[in-house]
């Protein structure tokens, strides 16, 4: 009976040290794990790549959740802890979440969202890129350096311009009617309502003189153009941020390191050659998150 006790006892022992083994190799309560989300276009699936990637290499579990239909979607995703974090534009933060007026300084904008975010929804913005993906102008070089430079020059010559862009950029209150608002009433040539991914082939095309654009368009450098200087500041900033839930960071601090290393190298013409990558040449979002991340240093 004492050898048989001391087999049981011995074999209960090795049960519980294989327990502890597989605990200590991530199967357990210490394991670290984090649900990274996007929204559902190009750059969004990029920076949510970068982030994911980034902390796998740290030594996190990542769960990706990409292609979230909208702002309204990503929020609810974030607040309800179906998603840790993503990336998030201040000029967004600003208008569509916190439903605040239009402002176009970038510190200022930060300011409001960061506090904004905290007090209302436990979420924290990290620090916010310098690239803008500002709703935009843009025309041809050659056009610029004949002098349409600013959305002033634009107004000024309207009646032998045409633009091209979205169906209901004509209405809406960031379009036609708020240049219009801020810059003075104006007439355009005409302007051609197309599908989004339809405007730049219009304005190489020549079938117009102005394209409705996103300040990180990757046709933008693609194809020699220049975003027209804001010179009213019609349009607020739109600094990409990683928006983090606070319990989450408070959890695992590294993240925020992690990805503020991302944030510091995003510039506007950076963001730009990476969005063309993924638009204009078809490769996949990961492949070039990659790449970039192991050029830069980012990943070990």
């Amino acid at each position: 009976m004492l050898t048989k006790s001391r087999k049981l006892s011995g074999f209960v022992s090795a049960v519980l040290l294989a327990a502890v083994l597989l605990s200590a190799c991530g199967g357990g309560a210490s394991e670290k794990r984090v649900v990274v989300g996007s929204k559902d276009f190009a750059e969004q699936y990029i920076l949510g790549e970068m982030y994911a990637q980034v902390l796998e290499d740290a030594g996190f579990t990542v769960e990706r959740k990409f292609g979230l239909a909208g702002t309204p979607v990503a929020q609810a995703a974030l607040v309800s802890s179906e998603i840790d974090l993503y990336p998030e534009y201040t000029g967004t933060g600003l208008l569509a979440v916190l439903k605040e007026e239009v402002r176009s300084d970038p510190q200022e904008v930060y300011d409001i969202v960061s506090a904004g975010y905290l007090e209302q929804f436990d979420l924290v913005w990290l620090d916010a890129a310098p690239m803008n993906n500002t709703q935009a102008l843009a025309v041809r070089r050659a056009d610029y350096e004949a002098g349409l430079k600013t959305i002033s020059d634009m107004v000024a010559q309207a009646g032998d311009l045409v633009m091209v862009g979205p169906p209901e950029f004509p209405e809406r209150e960031d379009g036609l009617p708020g240049i219009a608002a801020n810059y003075g009433d104006f007439e355009l040539a005409d302007y051609k309502a197309v599908d989004k991914g339809l405007r730049y082939q219009a304005i190489q095309d020549g079938q117009a003189d102005v394209v409705v654009a996103f300040g990180t368009d990757g046709e933008i450098a693609a194809f020699d153009l220049v975003v027209l200087e804001d010179n009213k500041g019609m349009f607020p900033p739109y600094q990409v941020t990683p928006v983090v839930r606070k319990e989450v960071l408070d959890q695992y601090p590294e993240i925020a390191e992690k990805l503020n290393a991302i944030s510091a190298l995003l510039s506007g013409e950076v963001m730009q050659g990476l969005n063309y990558e993924v638009t204009g040449n078809g490769r996949e979002a990961s492949d070039v998150a990659n790449e970039w991340l192991v050029a830069n240093g980012l990943l070990k």
